[in-house]
């Protein structure tokens, strides 16, 4: 579960699929789909080039949920309101790109803007900051230029490898615990679902619809654990295993991103014609890893080394739309000795700004505080290695991610059971090669959800697959916001789409940038 925000090429679409109705808008309560109070919140034109009818508000929301009356911090909302009738409006629409640390205000407007605008405009569109993200108030940023290059190897191939790896990580806990010792117990998975709830009653609304990616599946799930009663349409996109946060989740991702490595160099071997790099996968592969071998001795523009590599490549594991770049770059490095296409996509891929530095603040927070996290370093140390040594293309790199956990100056919280059969239908979306939230996550929150519908993308190895191309999804999503028609199918899944072809390949400077999948991607970054 990563976060950082990157933005390129897209790709195009597909077919479409049967429903069985559930109770429509139409036969939903007005009181349900209304507000039921005037807002309390002050909304202002934030408009901009891509979403000109955006508006934005801020909310104060208790520090501690606890002591309503304590400190107050401040929630940075946006909203695109609905155009339809009062008798079509369908209420809020709360969206979350994940991270945590993930800032949602921009996505409204794209979610507003990619929904048909018929369904579009029978909802406000929310978006938001979660506590500590962004525009939010404080806003994290526990130790700028913690990602500078170069850092050391991720490998710990030798004891000073790893200790100093080591001490970025307790570095990075111990600067946190300094900058916001009294902060760091309320940012948290619980926490921010209470402001949700904050924002619901803000907004005048009895219950709310949700659309979540990601790191908020897990969110959504425990809005609606604490609040089955509120929610009235909820839809989670690439969806987080609740049982597995967030140690073994961050281990199942390595196995998983490993697969999605050896999908790009069978990707790459396919078009050796554009690459010439070899037509065998293992062969491309190799090469990856020695291109890997030479940076950690020398960094490319004293800026890419071996794990600034890994950082620019990872993005293609939640993207494919991503590999023309990235296949560029390392067939330049390898077959020309040409190191500028690989520091132009680690700039563009991988180098951490202050909002990245903000994200990872937050992500670390939140992760580290959510649930149990080893203190004994031995024991990362074994799992860390037996995972490498089946899946080594981001094993120790996702472990120095999450190490500050191992030093984290707050007790750990015990993760809420998501199970719940007070809901209505929640609609659920997972592609089976997912790397990013390995798709056992989508079949565990289908059983725990009773009476969701999951709906799978076949094949398909993107993070977060609504909303970036793909027709068929995108028709149930659509249906399903618009009237709460869900599918039904007979097994684990109730319905299947075809996956999106890969990319083809093509000169970075000629690809485009508009297209959907691009810039959802864009707004979700990685590591989310």
């Amino acid at each position: 579960m990563r976060k950082r925000t990157v933005a390129m090429c897209g790709v195009a679409a597909v077919v479409g699929g049967l429903l069985s109705a559930v109770p429509s808008a139409a036969g939903t309560p007005a009181a349900d789909r209304a507000p039921t109070a005037r807002t309390t919140l002050k909304w202002k034109d934030c408009a901009t080039e891509n979403y000109p009818t955006l508006q934005c508000a801020s909310l104060k929301v208790p520090l501690d949920h606890a002591k309503p009356g304590g400190k107050k911090i401040t929630l940075a909302l946006s909203r695109v309101p609905h155009t339809s009738s009062a008798k079509a409006y369908q209420g809020p629409l709360l969206v979350n790109p994940g991270g945590p640390g993930g800032s949602g205000l921009t996505l409204a407007g794209f979610v507003a803007g990619s929904l048909p605008k018929k369904v579009a405009g029978t909802y406000d569109v929310i978006g938001f900051d979660p506590r500590g993200v962004g525009r939010s108030e404080p806003a994290l940023n526990c130790r700028p230029g913690h990602f500078a290059p170069v850092r050391p190897d991720t490998v710990p191939s030798s004891h000073s490898i790893e200790q100093a790896n080591l001490k970025r990580a307790k570095a990075f806990a111990d600067a946190c615990g300094k900058k916001y010792g009294s902060l760091l117990r309320y940012i948290d998975t619980v926490s921010a679902v209470r402001d949700m709830d904050a924002i619901r009653r803000a907004l005048g609304a009895k219950k709310i619809n949700y659309f979540g990616y990601s790191y908020g599946t897990y969110l959504g799930a425990v809005y609606a654990k604490l609040y089955p009663d509120r929610v009235r349409r909820a839809v989670l996109d690439s969806i987080v295993d609740p049982t597995g946060v967030w140690y073994r989740d961050n281990i199942d991702q390595d196995y998983a991103f490993d697969a999605r490595h050896k999908a790009f160099s069978a990707w790459v071997a396919k078009h050796d014609a554009a690459y010439k790099l070899g037509k065998d996968p293992a062969k491309v592969e190799a090469k990856w890893y020695a291109m890997r071998a030479a940076l950690a001795k020398k960094p490319a523009g004293k800026k890419v080394g071996a794990s600034e590599l890994e950082d620019t490549f990872i993005p293609g594991g939640y993207y494919n739309g991503y590999w023309p770049f990235l296949a560029e770059a390392f067939a330049a490095f390898v077959n020309d000795k040409d190191d500028a296409p690989l520091i132009e996509a680690y700039e563009n891929f991988a180098a951490v700004d202050a909002s990245g530095d903000n994200g990872y603040s937050v992500y670390a927070a939140v992760q580290c505080r959510d649930a149990w996290w080893p203190r004994d370093w031995g024991q990362w140390r074994h799992d860390m290695w037996k995972a490498h040594d089946k899946a080594p293309f981001m094993a120790w790199n996702n472990a120095w991610y999450n190490a500050p956990c191992a030093f984290w100056p707050t007790k750990p919280l015990s993760p809420p059971d998501v199970s719940n059969s007070k809901l209505p239908p929640v609609l659920l979306f997972q592609a089976t090669d997912d790397a990013a939230t390995p798709y056992e996550g989508g079949l565990v929150v289908h059983r725990k959800l009773h009476g969701s519908s999951l709906v799978v993308e076949q094949g398909g190895g993107n993070h977060g697959i609504t909303l970036s191309g793909n027709a068929c999804l995108d028709k149930y999503l659509a249906d399903y916001l618009a009237s709460g028609k869900v599918p039904r199918g007979s097994g684990e899944v109730d319905a299947t789409c075809e996956r999106l072809p890969d990319p083809e390949p093509e000169a970075p400077a000629a690809a485009s940038s508009s297209g959907g999948g691009a810039t959802l991607h864009g707004l979700l970054g990685y590591r989310s």
